[in-house]
């Protein structure tokens, strides 16, 4: 999956710099025209539209984690692991704002310059795609989504590993070579969000219970999933419960609010998930 899109890596350093604002442009052949897509906190993609009557400060939209520009033919993502500022200037460009150093104040509320700048890393992945099939009259619609290829490659920059080791050696403790709670990998589009413990009400008591939140995202069809590496698909967003863990038995799965404060009225035991696309949502589970 990650051969498919291109790493860009940079380490913007301006403390020495006075009144500059470094950014960076990517440009392509892509008949974007005035119009780019950015996310909104990484759960919603929102049409934008350049304005040349407006000042350049007016053009620039938050990304949190991704944008893109297309056209009929192609798309042009940009995967970022941190939250910047985006732009299209021109027809088949992207502009990242890296970094600013402002002497003065800019009127934006501050009441002063910006001279505390570090220096700063900044992570991307570029992501060339084809499209397939589109409808001229779907592009007027108020929403967009991501392809299934962006929403994986998205997760491994802002989502990574993050290995833990014991640093105090104990003879009593056997550490597992692996452990794999599932059965299987997960569907493409469901991305585990938390499983953790839930806090026993009885104090020195173990918890009985755990939170398991799930998100199924949306995601553009228009896009081939053939040669994309991807070995995980797709289930219409269901997932039966028995199949779920494989070293353990599920005696006991209840939805809940995302909170876990609260439980639906006619809340009982389910033996399948059923999530909807753009949805996140959040079981009380009980395992042995």
């Amino acid at each position: 999956i990650q051969g498919k899109s291109v790493e860009v890596s940079n380490i913007v350093d301006i403390r020495k710099e006075y009144n500059r604002e470094i950014a960076m442009r990517i440009s392509s052949n892509i008949n974007s025209q005035n119009k780019f897509y950015t996310d909104l906190n990484g759960y919603q993609i929102q049409p934008r539209m350049t304005m040349s009557k407006l000042p350049l400060q007016a053009n620039v939209y938050p990304m949190t984690t991704m944008a893109y520009i297309q056209d009929a033919e192609n798309r042009l993502s940009l995967l970022s692991a941190q939250s910047l500022g985006v732009s299209s200037l021109k027809s088949g460009q992207i502009e990242v704002i890296m970094d600013r150093r402002l002497m003065q104040d800019d009127n934006r509320g501050l009441d002063q310059g910006v001279h505390d700048n570090k220096i700063t890393a900044s992570l991307f992945r570029i992501l060339l795609e084809k499209r397939s099939a589109v409808n001229m009259e779907e592009e007027k619609k108020s929403v967009s989504f991501p392809s299934l290829l962006s929403h994986i490659t998205s997760s491994f920059l802002n989502h990574p590993i993050i290995s833990m080791a014991e640093k105090v050696y104990m003879p009593t403790l056997q550490l597992l070579g692996e452990f794999s709670p599932l059965q299987s990998s997960l569907p493409c589009d469901i991305h585990l969000v938390n499983l953790r413990t839930i806090q026993s009400k009885v104090d020195g008591k173990h918890p009985d219970e755990a939170a398991l939140i799930l998100h199924r995202k949306g995601f553009d069809c228009h896009f081939s999933h053939r040669d994309t590496g991807l070995f995980c698909s797709t289930t219409q967003g269901k997932i039966l419960v028995q199949k779920l863990f494989s070293k353990f038995t599920v005696t006991s799965f209840i939805p809940s609010s995302l909170s876990l404060m609260h439980s639906p009225p006619d809340a009982h035991n389910i033996s399948e998930i059923k999530l909807s696309p753009m949805e996140i949502s959040t079981f009380r589970i009980q395992l042995r």
